[in-house]
């Protein structure tokens, strides 16, 4: 049985030191265990902050990962600072070394199929106006997320990598 990569044990997510991460919903890959290892680690953890009726996020600190269960619940059944909880924006300050995305689909080349909003797509457009330029993408993906093809348009922009897990 070969046991399928860990995202922890990357070399791009060893050598970042600000990553970004989705709070998973049950349907997604996991990330419960990779948000308590960033903080292990001593990294330094940002979660989307979603503005409601829009296509904005934020990447937003997160302080310690038991803090996750104090954060209110939003519509998606996610945990997620509140829309007047203040926090330092990722690209208010250091920028982030790399993101870690959930998505619909995958497809070989690294197209992402969203959930229709562009929330990634429209951050990752912020980040490459950061001094620090794009951070590295891993996308999180169950076997069966990967297909051939998935629809994209200029505008999506194609993941650098895909972290297979078992489902």
């Amino acid at each position: 049985q070969m046991r399928l990569p860990d995202v922890t044990e990357h070399s791009k997510y060893q050598e970042s030191q600000r990553i970004a991460v989705y709070l998973s919903m049950r349907d997604e890959v996991q990330t419960d265990d990779i948000i308590k290892d960033i903080f292990q680690q001593g990294k330094e953890c940002f979660i989307p902050q979603y503005k409601p009726r829009s296509n904005h996020m934020d990447m937003v600190k997160l302080a310690s990962y038991e803090e996750i269960s104090s954060l209110p619940v939003t519509s998606w059944n996610i945990h997620q600072p509140g829309s007047d909880d203040v926090r330092e924006e990722a690209l208010t300050t250091g920028g982030l070394d790399l993101i870690l995305l959930p998505g619909l689909g995958f497809d070989k080349n690294g197209n992402r199929l969203g959930r229709g909003k562009g929330y990634y797509d429209t951050y990752l457009e912020r980040c490459m106006q950061h001094p620090k330029g794009k951070p590295y993408t891993i996308a999180l993906a169950f076997k069966e997320q990967i297909c051939d093809s998935v629809p994209a348009t200029e505008n999506d922009i194609q993941v650098d990598e895909i972290v297979y897990e078992d489902s």
